[in-house]
């Protein structure tokens, strides 16, 4: 009768660990091994622009070339979501410290507000390793037409004029040719997390 018993249980554990172990491989192959997709209209490159870094240096699209690239929109003023972002934006940056392959740059809406003085202040409040990492300022206008023409993070309209403005807690990832390969919720750990195992699937790709 025992060992009828375990024959049983032994039946059942297969019933349901069969089904778990092949959810789970699943799970494994998408996330590790299936190629992530493109965005954004026939997967077209992100237009030119030239901003300013926490430095003072000139970042340009020529900054990006042949790195992979997560891009987000904030500002330094900010009490809620940018916080949430930048702290998850540190655990990219820690996982990929030693990287120079993996760019961050976080770009203001408010730049009148953020000069490079304030985005050095802010880099240096939040601790931010400024090596990989870019806060940029620049021409509002430019800035807008590049959150809603090429990184596609907001369907609102506007001129990027004094009453426009745009707040989004998106992080874009770039691959090394400059093309929209996902989005991610900036405030969510989990998909932070999902982020940097996609940038370690770009970083294989050829």
């Amino acid at each position: 009768m025992n060992a009828k018993r375990k024959s049983i249980w032994l039946f059942v554990a297969m019933i349901v660990c069969i089904p778990l172990i092949t959810f789970s491989i699943a799970r494994w192959y998408e996330s590790r091994i299936k190629a992530l997709p493109y965005y954004g209209k026939d997967a077209a490159k992100i237009t030119s622009f030239n901003f300013m870094n926490q430095s003072g240096k000139n970042i340009t699209e020529k900054s990006w070339s042949g790195k992979i690239v997560v891009v987000n929109f904030f500002f330094s003023h900010c009490p809620i979501i940018c916080p949430k972002m930048i702290r998850n934006l540190k655990m990219v940056q820690e996982a990929f410290v030693d990287d120079s392959m993996v760019l961050i740059n976080s770009l203001s809406v408010d730049p009148v507000r953020d000069s490079v003085e304030r985005l050095t202040k802010f880099a240096s409040e939040y601790g931010i390793k400024t090596e990989g990492w870019n806060l940029l300022t620049g021409d509002k206008a430019e800035i807008y037409h590049l959150a809603r023409k090429s990184f596609l993070v907001t369907a609102t309209d506007g001129d990027g004029g004094a009453a426009d403005f745009i707040h989004s807690d998106r992080l874009v990832l770039l691959d090394k040719s400059q093309k929209i390969r996902g989005y991610y919720d900036g405030t969510n750990v989990q998909e932070v997390k999902q982020l940097i195992l996609d940038i370690q699937k770009l970083r294989e790709e050829n």
